[in-house]
């Protein structure tokens, strides 16, 4: 029991200490920066999270900038449980923003309740199968995923500019026309009258569940055990029968899937429309943002949350000082992520072994 207890306060320490303490030291050195140029940095950190936090105006750009965060955020995560590297949810949610937004022009006569369903539907099934060919060549040739799927993300964007300019683009402009009224998400200014003046909108509610379901398949379904015994150790998993190849390969097209429900937020709850360069690095902030979460669903929604306050803090501050620095702490913090979860790791594996080293010394 006394061990047990230990193993939880070493797995508590790692899963919250670490976050905790990496965001600490960001802010920290971030200081630094603001106080190299002149500024007081209490004072600018106050105006950013005062500002961001402290009008229903602020809530609702929150809300809006963490919405894709939480999508892309998702689908890495659910590809490292597996021990796999999704760099490509940028071209994948690209690819799903494009299936999302031809399904809902080409069926705009469809009432909502078939067309929302069928919106999403088309988004998943885009951003699935742009993942699932990554995922063919890892589980079929073992060719290494980080190339593949870095690849993959200049081909979508490529592809998908091409289709836009040449068969759905509204002449002068780079975007497609509008999607069906019936595929219009509603803002969340319906339930809450006081984002009325927000983009917020019920893509929102669609991030949350997918984040339930994904908690629910990682760890209450014999795939996501699959999944996670895959990702700990694959040799042992095939020796327990586990078949890797298509545990890599469905895991792949799931990822790709959450990745590809983006335009969920942009296309069906904002513009209604797709646009060229709406994700704005969407795709790769996911990286950030489930390695801040330590890949686990809830701590993607709170990592989200940060980056939507940083990201609408940062234009608050801009008046005062760059809104770059926004980019320096949100590169910051995943630096000191990856130090401390070391330091960490070679300080509670040390502290065992000695532990381990006493007992037997006490035992014989």
């Amino acid at each position: 029991m006394p061990t047990l207890n230990k193993d939880i306060k070493n797995k508590l320490l790692l899963n919250l200490g670490v976050p905790i303490i990496a965001i600490l030291l960001s802010f920290i050195a971030g200081g630094i920066f603001i106080l190299a140029i002149g500024e007081n940095p209490f004072t600018i950190y106050w105006i950013m999270f005062s500002q961001a936090m402290g009008t229903s105006y602020g809530w609702g750009q929150i809300i809006f900038k963490m919405t894709p965060l939480i999508f892309t955020g998702l689908a890495v995560a659910f590809a490292f449980r597996a021990g796999l590297f999704n760099i490509g949810a940028e071209g994948q949610l690209y690819i799903g923003a494009m299936m999302t937004t031809i399904a809902g022009y080409l069926f705009h006569s469809l009432p909502a309740p078939l067309l929302i369903p069928i919106c999403l539907l088309a988004g998943f099934v885009g951003g699935g199968i742009w993942a699932a060919i990554p995922g063919v060549l890892k589980a079929k040739l073992g060719v290494h995923e980080v190339i593949n799927t870095i690849m993959m993300n200049f081909i979508a964007m490529a592809l998908v500019n091409y289709i836009l300019m040449t068969h759905f683009s509204v002449p002068e402009t780079v975007h497609t026309p509008k999607i069906g009224i019936g595929a219009h998400l509603p803002r969340l200014s319906v339930i809450i009258p006081s984002l009325k003046a927000s983009p917020a909108n019920f893509s929102f509610f669609i991030a949350l569940i997918a984040a339930f379901l994904c908690w629910f398949i990682i760890f209450k379904t014999r795939f996501g055990y699959e999944i996670r015994a895959s990702g700990s150790n694959p040799k042992a998993s095939r020796f327990a029968g586990i078949s890797v190849p298509w545990v890599t390969f469905w895991t792949f097209t799931i990822s790709g899937g959450l990745a590809g429900l983006v335009g969920t937020n942009f296309v069906m709850g904002y513009k209604h429309y797709f646009e060229e360069g709406f994700s704005t690095g969407v795709g790769f902030m996911g990286i950030a943002v489930a390695l801040l979460g330590q890949n686990h669903p809830t701590g993607v929604i709170l990592a989200a949350f940060l980056f939507g306050v940083l990201a609408h803090g940062g234009l608050i501050i801009n008046v005062h000082i760059p809104k770059e620095l926004v980019d320096i702490l949100q590169a910051i913090v995943i630096i000191f992520m990856v130090v401390v979860s070391s330091i960490l790791k070679s300080i509670l594996v040390a502290r065992r072994k000695r532990l381990l080293a006493e007992k037997s010394k006490g035992g014989s």
